[in-house]
């Protein structure tokens, strides 16, 4: 389990790129975002509903989840979403499906 005070994104971009990972705090407003122990999200299936669903439940064992970058900048973000913290476990435990 990660510090308190990191907490669980999702953060979609304008490149369409779709991750998992950990931030100190955010501002929503914000355009780029340091995430640590990231996750990409390459597929997800049609049960996830949308990004949404990663983050509201986390991925399931037919998504493709990319593996854990200990550190990632990403660049021109769209979206940043709070995780739930049961999907957030799925995050940290999704293999490449």
């Amino acid at each position: 389990m990660k510090s308190k005070t990191l907490k669980p994104v999702l953060v979609t971009t304008a490149h369409r790129g779709v991750f998992f990972g950990y931030v100190e705090d955010y501002d929503v407003g914000q355009k780029t975002i340091q995430l640590q122990d990231a996750r990409m999200c390459v597929y997800w299936s049609a049960a996830m509903k949308g990004v949404g669903g990663l983050a509201a439940v986390g991925p399931d064992t037919d998504c493709k989840i990319a593996p854990r970058v200990a550190s990632h900048m990403l660049n021109d973000i769209t979206s940043i979403a709070s995780v739930e913290p049961d999907a957030a476990e799925k995050w940290e435990q999704a293999p490449w499906g």
